[in-house]
This record gives structure tokens, C-alpha cells and sequence, in this order.
């Protein structure tokens, strides 16, 4: 009974910090004095710091999995975590305006682990010249990946310094720069394990007959996709394609010079490519005829080439029988219709994806396409004056594998839309957009008889018809998205994401009026495409 007896104080380290700013009868008892000659003894005990103890591998992961705003907020937690952040950041993207030279030691000590690169510049500012440049390539020798747009005051001599440091680069676009074909050869010649190349408003390659040809380099032997895109002189380009022989993606948009000859000669060579894009290109039939020898051709885009024709078009159906998506935008010339379309029915019975804009097809191919293309899940009409009840009617009945149908400006009317009610078994969803004689009353009809049918109905004034292919490969008539941002800005100077892209695609019932299409089917696509799209 003479023992003395003291209240412990058993607090956390958390709570401790708390208690400074509060009262301190709430985190603490009262000390009981027994009158006693000891003293009162406090215990402090502390809960463990896990994630302290977590190692720098672990919390490398967990940042990887976060988008770049919290990545940013975590990198500010403590100079470890700042460290981990910056060594674990895989994309970087940066406002390359000149006065990012003297920040790139410091940028690049912190972010060490680089491999995909985006450096951006407005036109209204002066951009990073070939010593940023050379001084970024220098501390990215593993970059992968490399974005450039804007870039006016980066020279030839620049990108040939850039490539002898980052030869394991994958994937080159660029845009809207001033260097020329040395600077491209330096590319093609060091990098051999190019795999993807994109260029676009290259203006240093604006000189004429006199352009120095491009290519094939060593990257030839690894490259699998080439996009060019405005470019004036585009068949200085030729070398390059035609001695890439693993190629298996061409995309050529708005690029002046005569691409008949040139395709003559590419289809002797590079006979494995498996999908091909031309819009307003300067091309025939005859280069449609050259183009039919890739037998493995599975995706054909042919937007505003006035010059190709039925026979042109027949001759790629009869020769590319493994064709599963075609999209052709006839630009209202009536230069491809039944003909062309009855002989994809007869012999491409693959094809999966119909996109017919500027088309007038009548009864006589649909019911043929109907009938052939068992495979056929999306189909898209648009801007044809003879798509009207008849054909609607013939592919409710014949389509039976069609999943989602799109009909924009088209003479059809309720009539044609009821025939949807008892048709086309899997169909999932249909857009029917500026139909004027098709009305909401019928719309409500169609989704009562088919509960799991989703219809979308937009019946506006007709527009003045404009398909052109944007440089994603899109439909400019009926797409104007408005970009999610991916990456968001460092502070004054870049923006940075993870590897993972944090972009959405709209959702189909929140589009606006020119999104009907284009982004319809890259959805669609996407997830009823078989592996090899």
C-alpha cells in the first residue's frame, strides 16, 4: 500500500504533433499524485511508420499507378518521395521554348529515367535550337519514344547529333519543324530499331524537284508504320517505303506529287502491308491496281481521291479477299458505286466495317453486301441520295451478324427505321442523324419493341458534306473532338504523365452533333475487331 502509482501517457508520435494545437485534456489523462517521493514517469510509445519501411521499388509501383497530378501532390510529401517520383517517370512532356536550355541538367538529373519524350513549342514562340537538344539527347540515350512539334530553330545538324545519342529510339513523330532529309537520313540511318515514324508540315522538305530523297537507311529493316502527312514533296519519301520491306501501315494524307508511279513500284516491293490510308492523294486506278498486289490488305481507307473509280475499286476487291474494313468517301463525284461495291460483295466475304459517305449505292449492292459480307457488324451511310427505305429495309432482313448501324442524311424515313424492329437480330445500337422524314415518335417505337436496342435520333437540317480524314485517321465531317488533357504542366515548364494514358473517348450518347461517325466506329472497332486489326 505504500507503493507509489502514477497514470501513464501513452501517446503516438501523430498524436503528439495533434496535441500541440488542441487542448490538452483531450489527448491527455490527469496525473494522479499519490504524495509520493517518485517522480510522475511518462511513456511514449510510437505506432510504426509502414510506409517508411516500404521500399523504394514498392512505392515506385504505387506512383506509376497514379495519374500526373497526384504523382505531382506525392512528389512534394518528402525529399525521398520526390526522388522515387522523378526515377520512376517514364513520359515526360515539356513547353520546349528556348529558355528551357539552362533548366535541362537540373530537369533531367531529377528525371533520369526518360524514355518517352514530348517537346512542344506554340508558333507564336521562340523554340529550343539544336544545343537543348543535343544537351536532352545526351541525358535520354534510352529514349524510346520522341514527339517534336513546333521545333522551327532545330536544324539538320541537331537531329543528327540527336540520333547518334538515342539510338534506341522506337518511335519518332514530328511536326511543323524546319530541318530537312539530312536530318531525317541521320534518323533512319542511326536509329535501327525505328519502328513507327510520323511526320507532318515538314517545311525544311519544301524545296521542289530538288528535295533530297529520304531513306532507306538502316531503319528500314525494322520500320512497320509510316504517316506522312501535308508534306509537298511526299515521294521523296519513296526510298524509304519502298525499302521498308516489314512494312505493314501507310497512311498519306494531303501530300502533293504523283503516287501512281510510285505505288507501282512499292507493290513490287513491300508486299505485306496490311492497311493503307489515302486521302486527298494524287492517285488513279492505276495506283489502285499496284496497291491490289498487297494480297494481305485488311484495312483500306480511300477519302476525297476523285480519280479512283469503280475499276480501281474492283481491282483491290478482287485481288485483297481478306479485306475486313473499307472506308471510302466519294466526295459526291459518283465515281464509285454499285460496281465497285457489288464486287467487294462477291469477293470479300471478311469485311467486318462499311463506311460509305458521298456514296450513292442503291438496292442492287446492298442487298449483295447484305447477302455476301456475313461478317458485316458496323455499317455507316452518310450524305447518299439513294440510301432510302428500300435498302433500310434489305439490310434489316439480310444483315444478321450487323451490330451497329449509323445512317446520316439519307432519304429514309419511319418506314424504313420499323424494319429495324424485326431485323438484324444482333444489332446493339443505331444512329440515325439529319433523316428529317424519320420521326421521335417512331424512334420511341423502335426502343419500346426493342428494349435492349439503344437509338439515337438526331433529326437536324442537312449539312454541307465534308469527310475528310484527319490526321489521326478520323473523319473530320463527323468528328471535332475537344481533347481530354493527359498531362498536366510542371510548373512553368513541362507536363509529365506515366506510361499509361489518361484520355477518354467520349461516350456515344454525349456526342455532339459531328462526332457520329468517326469516333462511333474507332470505338466499335475496338472491341469487336479480331486480333490482327
Amino acid at each position: 500500500m505504500g507503493q507509489s502509482a502514477s497514470t501513464a501517457l501513452i501517446t503516438s508520435r501523430r498524436d503528439s504533433i495533434h496535441s500541440s494545437h488542441r487542448s490538452k485534456s483531450k489527448f491527455t489523462a490527469p496525473i494522479i499524485s499519490m504524495q509520493v517521493e517518485e517522480q510522475t514517469e511518462f511513456v511514449f510509445c510510437e505506432e510504426p511508420d509502414y510506409i517508411s519501411d516500404l521500399p523504394d521499388e514498392c512505392l515506385a509501383c504505387i506512383f506509376q499507378s497514379l495519374n500526373s497530378g497526384d504523382r505531382k501532390n506525392c512528389s512534394l510529401v518528402c525529399r525521398r518521395w520526390l526522388t522515387i517520383e522523378g526515377q520512376s517517370r517514364y513520359r515526360l512532356s515539356l513547353i520546349a521554348k528556348s529558355d528551357l536550355l539552362p533548366l535541362v541538367p537540373s530537369l533531367f538529373s531529377r528525371f533520369d529515367a526518360v524514355t518517352k519524350l514530348a517537346l512542344k513549342c506554340d508558333r507564336r514562340s521562340t523554340s529550343i535550337g539544336d544545343d537543348a537538344l543535343v544537351a536532352i539527347s545526351s541525358r535520354c540515350r534510352n529514349l524510346t519514344r520522341l514527339k517534336i512539334r513546333a521545333c522551327r530553330e532545330v536544324t539538320d545538324a541537331g537531329m543528327e547529333a540527336f540520333a547518334q545519342n538515342c539510338k534506341a529510339l522506337k518511335k519518332l513523330s514530328c511536326g511543323s519543324c524546319n530541318f530537312g532529309a539530312k536530318g531525317m537520313n541521320a534518323i533512319l540511318d542511326n536509329c535501327a530499331l525505328l519502328e513507327e515514324l510520323s511526320v507532318k508540315r515538314l517545311r525544311g522538305m519544301n524545296d521542289g524537284a530538288a528535295a533530297e530523297p529520304v531513306g532507306p537507311g538502316l531503319a528500314a529493316a525494322s520500320l512497320k508504320t509510316i504517316c506522312l502527312k501535308e508534306l509537298h514533296n511526299g515521294p521523296c519519301f519513296g526510298p524509304l517505303i519502298i525499302g521498308s520491306k516489314n512494312l505493314k501501315t501507310l497512311k498519306l494524307f494531303r501530300c502533293s506529287g504523283d503516287w501512281d508511279k510510285l505505288f507501282q513500284v512499292i507493290s513490287g516491293r513491300v508486299t505485306g502491308m496490311v492497311e493503307i490510308h489515302l486521302e486527298r492523294l494524287q492517285v488513279s486506278d492505276s495506283g489502285l491496281a499496284a496497291i491490289s498486289n498487297c494480297l494481305n490488305l485488311e484495312i483500306l481507307h480511300l477519302v476525297k481521291t476523285p480519280e479512283c473509280t469503280d475499276m480501281g475499286l474492283i481491282s483491290i476487291a478482287e485481288r485483297c479477299r481478306l479485306l475486313r474494313k473499307l472506308h471510302v468517301d466519294g466526295w459526291k463525284a459518283n465515281r464509285i458505286g454499285d460496281d465497285g461495291l457489288t464486287a467487294v460483295a462477291k469477293y470479300c466475304p471478311n469485311l467486318q466495317e462499311l463506311v460509305l459517305i458521298g456514296v450513292n449505292p442503291t438496292k442492287i449492292s446492298v442487298e449483295l453486301l447484305a447477302s455476301n459480307c456475313q461478317n458485316l457488324e458496323r455499317l455507316a451511310l452518310c450524305g447518299s441520295d439513294t440510301v432510302g427505305d428500300a435498302e433500310i429495309s434489305c439490310i434489316a432482313a439480310k444483315c444478321v451478324a450487323l451490330k451497329k448501324l449509323c445512317i446520316k442524311s439519307c432519304p429514309v424515313s419511319d418506314h424504313g427505321l420499323e424494319a429495324l424492329a424485326n431485323g438484324c437480330p444482333n444489332l446493339v445500337k443505331v444512329k440515325v442523324k439529319k433523316c428529317r422524314a424519320v420521326t421521335c415518335k417512331c424512334a420511341d417505337w423502335l426502343r419500346m419493341k426493342r428494349g435492349s436496342l439503344a437509338v439515337n435520333l438526331d433529326s437536324g437540317e442537312p449539312e454541307h458534306q465534308d469527310a475528310s480524314v484527319s490526321d489521326g485517321g478520323l473523319l473530320e465531317n463527323v468528328v471535332e473532338f475537344h481533347p481530354v488533357p493527359n498531362q498536366m504542366p510542371l510548373p512553368s515548364i513541362a507536363s509529365s504523365s506515366t506510361g499509361r494514358s489518361t484520355s477518354f473517348k467520349s461516350r456515344l450518347g454525349l456526342l455532339s452533333g459531328k462526332n457520329l461517325v468517326a469516333c462511333t466506329f474507332r470505338r466499335w472497332s475496338g472491341g469487336n475487331n479480331s486480333s490482327r486489326g
